[in-house]
């Protein structure tokens, strides 16, 4: 199953969409539902995301704003936009930023099973062709200072890092640091966060004086259930399991 997140502020139209759409027989899970933009791009940097069906129209942060700050930080997830007529012609202007599909309000059924479907067939394509587990490596860069100082900001600020504060700690912009990252490490900065992330939780599970809600919040995870969601991808058992091996 492929993790998909819902961002709407209309109550009705998300519950509707998290809970009345067969999203499990097109292959995807929600793991996560937004009211609104900054809600919706905290859940995305969490990493557990595949996809993200986005309104474009919400509070805080638009549609549009948020897929272009997970432009600017190199996210991988794949992003579906829902938009009224009248906001079509922003949807459109968001294609430099990657937008994958556009379904227009009111919601429809054959809409959401055909942008979907292409959705799944890209993830299908991404796939390794044997399964494997999440772990990243990192070319060696031991000599490089702007890596060093940004790994260290990480592996000390794990809970709350961003790349826009990675940024101020070399003096840069968020946009440039995201792209030097990855030339410098073959790694994305948010694959890199996750990682350290996920190697400090296990950590924690070890140590057995923790739960795993405990271990969830201190790795910067809101939720339980998404942080076990995670867990799971990169080591491919529950913390209870890990714990127990």
């Amino acid at each position: 199953m492929y993790q998909l997140v819902i961002a709407d502020d209309e109550y009705e139209i998300r519950h509707g969409l998290v809970n009345y759409f067969p999203w499990n027989e097109l292959g995807f899970e929600v793991i996560g539902e937004a009211a609104n933009g900054k809600e919706a791009l905290d859940l995305v940097s969490e990493g557990n995301a595949d996809v993200l069906l986005c309104d474009i129209q919400m509070p805080i942060m638009t549609g549009i704003e948020v897929i272009k700050e997970m432009h600017e930080q190199n996210s991988p997830v794949l992003t579906v936009f829902l938009s009224g007529y009248q906001e079509f012609h922003y949807a459109q202007s968001a294609i430099k930023y990657g937008v994958k599909n556009y379904i227009l309000k009111p919601t429809n059924f054959s809409e959401i099973t055909e942008a979907f479907s292409q959705i799944k067939k890209e993830l299908d394509q991404r796939m390794p062709a044997s399964t494997q587990t999440v772990s990243v490596k990192l070319k060696n860069d031991d000599d490089d200072p702007i890596i060093n100082k940004i790994k260290d900001y990480v592996k000390n600020n794990f809970k709350n890092a961003t790349l826009d504060e990675a940024a101020q700690v070399v003096y840069m912009n968020p946009h440039y640091v995201s792209k030097y990252f990855k030339q410098k490490t073959d790694v994305n900065f948010s694959d890199f966060l996750f990682q350290v992330k996920m190697e400090e939780a296990a950590k924690l599970i070890k140590e057995m004086k923790y739960k795993a809600y405990e271990v969830s919040e201190m790795v910067g995870y809101s939720n339980a259930k998404n942080f076990t969601r995670a867990f799971r991808k990169y080591f491919g058992v529950s913390p209870k399991e890990y714990r127990l091996n």
